[in-house]
């Protein structure tokens, strides 16, 4: 098991967000996350990339504990917010390059790492442009290069498709079937059409419950519960 979440728990000012949420997912899997807005997706995926402390619960990434070995465990994954952290004034290959060096990556190693990156990401034909003239959608693909510039076990993609055209949509998403092919891969959206469009599995988040864990081939059970079920 490469993720193994168990009895997920979160609260503020008294109001359950997440009650005992569980994950699961192996190597070489697309898991979505889906649910309404404010159903506790964006929590869950703070949470298990260490930037949210869970009031209870237990993560690992391939053995290793959050609690117990915090820094090995964040070396495991990589995380996309909803809003991409890239620096608008820089260049695209400077900034990839920067993000390989926050994660301590060694120097002979850096460059291997980051024309990986940029590659899977299909980023070549604007490596010298500045972050804020590129579109929405080749913005999108800069901030995954940064999530995966060090080669994590795990990739976390929070609303990746957010505010895309058609053209950048299917390019995304054939980019997050090719990231499963080195490592797994949790995605969070509000839109069922994501998640039967690139995930092998599904995670339905309802009002901060699990309300569906199963595989895409059971796709009946998946809409009868999102769609009926009251938020």
């Amino acid at each position: 098991m490469l993720l193994n979440a168990k009895h997920i728990c979160k609260s503020y000012a008294g109001k359950n967000i997440l009650d005992h949420v569980d994950l699961e997912l192996q190597s070489g899997q697309v898991l979505g996350l889906l649910g309404e807005n404010g159903a506790g997706k964006s929590t869950t995926m703070q949470i298990i990339s260490g930037c949210l402390a869970a009031d209870d619960g237990d993560i690992e990434i391939d053995g290793i504990n959050l609690l117990e070995q915090p820094e090995a465990y964040r070396k495991q994954l990589g995380f996309l917010p909803e809003h991409p952290p890239v620096f608008a004034d820089m260049h695209v290959n400077d900034y990839v390059t920067y993000a390989a060096k926050l994660r301590s990556i060694e120097k002979t190693d850096i460059k291997p790492h980051v024309d990986l990156a940029i590659e899977r990401c299909n980023l070549e034909s604007v490596l010298k442009k500045r972050i804020k003239h590129l579109s929405k959608g080749y913005q999108q693909r800069v901030g995954i290069a940064q999530a995966i510039v060090h080669q994590p076990k795990l990739v976390i993609l929070d609303e990746p498709t957010v505010g895309l055209d058609p053209i950048q949509l299917e390019e995304t998403r054939a980019l997050i079937r090719t990231l499963a092919e080195t490592s797994g891969v949790i995605l969070s959206t509000h839109i069922l059409q994501e998640v039967e469009s690139c995930c092998d599995k599904v995670t339905l988040i309802k009002q901060g419950k699990v309300a569906l864990h199963d595989s895409l081939s059971n796709i009946d059970s998946l809409h009868e519960v999102f769609l009926n079920t009251p938020c």
